[in-house]
């Protein structure tokens, strides 16, 4: 039994390693080649500052990853899941009653999800880019290939999206072995020729760097923040490897491998401040240069195709929570029901993403545009995380202070150095965060204006079952299951079949999908079922953000309750609204707008539901919103 424990922990922290720590793992690529030779403020190349820098860098891999995610974040978990939502739903469960406090709580999250797909749009750019610039230090030749290569490389990893990442997962854990391996030999290697840059692991050279010149290291800040880029990663994938693992492999084998590249690139610029161009390649001997290029791209991919999955995973959590419209969800995977592909946010990421590439052209451009995505996300879940303490852990207010005023002074020091950069390609994840933001805001509000607007108009379930049984109409063989939100209400899909068809079926159902904010509900919660008079039903099914919809599947629960229902005898009729601008009240016009043309393009709830397509009946009506 132990060695069955063991195994299965070595196995998930290698598949951890592939997943959770890509992005962090490929920073090395850029960090120190912004800060001292392509960032829009070098900083000069001298030995108080290299040791500075090392020394802030790795007391921030200290203090944000160790600390802030390892130690404390990754406590914060909704039911063993991790990341922006599951940390919004977790905080809104604490401040229950209090309305003004959860909408707070809801702009703050949502903000916070903005910036986490800003970043998933800039990742792929900036690793991809940066890996293939090594061509130009191997080969100076080939440096108008770097953007064709590049786009190409992104291109078919978009492309290869839909077929699902099963394959190629087996691969990512050793092939980010052999990376973070690589990573701390090269960086041995050059430790060895000046074993004094070690002294940077004192944070004294930290402080000093601050007291001798305190604008240009507030300035440097901006490049040293790249150094914990993917950090959130270690939070956001918990629910698929659990705590330990990711810990294990972060101390066993991440934090060491990165700490002796930094070094290791800081010893080369001291002993030679010219390869500040490109300090990553130029650790290697120039037979490795190719080969160090290609499992650099490789680990990019990888880097990149964990934001790529995570933003798959935020969206269906924000849709299933009410942030964004139905999507086509497909799953790619028969046995792990966490990879899915998102065909409308994989084309729009590679849109993103092949735009920055071109617009930008290079890692040293991208690198502005970076660091305010990862600081924005960082400083959302420091405050969610502190709610998270005080109101559902019971700590004190001084004790939840201090922590989080801790984490909050390092997260603004770093989010206003980047705030520097605005002009400089930091107005990008701006622009990108301020759209997404207003999207989920306009749908969530239009949803809610929308539902409320068709339960004021909608009849009380009770009174009209009460005149069914005293003015019974015609009832025909069969189950007829009608979708609404209004548990209370009368669907206006029942009430327009009845007006126009003069008839009812022998059982009604009125059904109700509730999305809870926990991971995966019970099953023995999932379904419930009322019984009401003149065979009508009423039938809640619910899940948790994380589950996959299945109403057929889950509809059989209800037999347990006394109601059979079989999917396929049973007719599903769905309303379907046509919404027109007419009221001058709710939202702006351009944000109804907004709402309508989302609302249009959202994905049928036959596919959201996995309905049987040949028991659907939709029903239309227009609204005037």
């Amino acid at each position: 039994m132990t060695d069955h424990i063991k195994s299965s922990t070595s196995a998930l922290t290698l598949a951890a390693l592939g997943v959770v720590f890509g992005d962090i793992g490929t920073s090395p690529l850029y960090t120190m080649q912004m800060i001292f030779s392509s960032g829009s403020h070098p900083v000069p190349l001298i030995q108080a500052n290299i040791f500075g820098i090392l020394s802030l860098i790795f007391w921030t891999l200290i203090m944000v990853t160790s600390v802030k995610y390892v130690a404390f974040i990754m406590q914060a978990d909704n039911r063993g899941e991790g990341g922006i939502m599951a940390l919004l739903a977790l905080t809104k469960q604490g401040t229950v009653g209090n309305e003004k406090k959860q909408r707070l709580i809801a702009l703050l999250g949502i903000l916070g999800a903005c910036m986490f797909y800003a970043d998933g749009m800039i990742t792929p750019a900036i690793s991809v880019l940066s890996a293939v610039e090594g061509l130009e230090v191997a080969a100076p030749v080939l440096t108008p290939l770097i953007l064709p290569i590049s786009l190409l490389v992104l291109f078919a990893l978009f492309l290869a999206q839909s077929k699902g990442t099963n394959l190629v997962g087996v691969y990512f854990g050793p092939i980010m072995l052999l990376w973070f391996g690589l990573l701390g030999v090269l960086g041995v290697h050059s430790i060895l020729q000046n074993p004094a840059i070690l002294g940077a692991l004192n944070p004294i050279y930290a402080i000093h760097f601050f007291m001798v010149a305190p604008i240009l290291a507030f300035v440097a800040l901006g490049g040293v923040v790249l150094c914990v880029t993917g950090a959130e990663a270690l939070y956001a994938d918990m629910g698929h490897f659990g705590g330990y693992p990711i810990r294990l492999a972060w101390y066993g084998l991440v934090l060491p491998a990165l700490v002796l590249n930094y070094f290791g690139q800081g010893a080369l610029i001291l002993s030679n401040p010219e390869t500040a161009k490109n300090p990553f390649y130029l650790l290697a001997p120039e037979w490795m240069l190719f080969p160090l290029i290609v499992l650099a791209t490789m680990a990019t991919v990888i880097a990149s195709q964990a934001v790529i999955s995570g933003a798959f995973s935020i969206s269906r959590q924000a849709l299933q929570l009410g942030y964004l419209p139905r999507m086509h969800v497909e799953h790619t995977s028969e046995s792990q029901e966490g990879q899915i592909y998102m065909p409308r946010v994989n084309w729009s990421l590679m849109f993103a993403v092949m735009s920055l590439v071109i617009g930008f052209g290079s890692s040293a451009n991208l690198g502005s545009a970076y660091g305010i995505a990862v600081t924005g996300n960082m400083l959302a879940t420091s405050v969610l995380a502190g709610i998270v303490f005080h109101n559902i852990w019971g700590w004190s207010k001084w004790r939840t202070g201090a922590l989080v005023g801790l984490f909050l002074m390092i997260d603004i020091a770093f989010f206003g150095a980047n705030i520097l950069k605005v002009f400089d390609g930091g107005w990008v994840p701006l622009v990108i965060g301020i759209v997404i933001f207003t999207l989920m805001l306009t749908w969530k509000s239009g949803r809610t204006i929308l539902y409320e607007h068709l339960r004021n108009e909608s009849m009380a379930l009770g009174p009209f079952i009460e005149t069914i049984g005293i003015n019974p109409p015609t009832r025909v063989p069969g189950t007829a299951l009608f979708l609404t939100p209004d548990t209370d209400g009368v669907p206006h899909a029942l009430l327009h079949n009845l007006k126009h068809n003069k008839v009812l079926h022998e059982r009604i159902v009125v059904l109700t999908v509730r999305f809870s904010e926990i991971p995966h509900a019970p099953i023995e919660e999932r379904a419930e079922v009322e019984v009401l008079p003149h065979n009508f039903y009423k039938v809640t099914i619910r899940y948790g953000f994380k589950d996959e919809p299945d109403l057929p599947r889950d509809l059989l629960l209800c037999a347990e309750q006394g109601l059979a229902l079989d999917a396929l005898d049973t007719s599903f009729f769905i309303g379907k609204e046509i919404l027109l601008t007419g009221k001058k009240t709710g939202m702006a016009l351009w944000r109804k707008k907004i709402f309508i043309g989302l609302f249009r393009s959202a994905e049928t709830i036959t596919n959201q539901f996995n309905l049987p397509p040949n028991r659907v009946v939709e029903l239309g009506s227009q609204v005037s919103f």
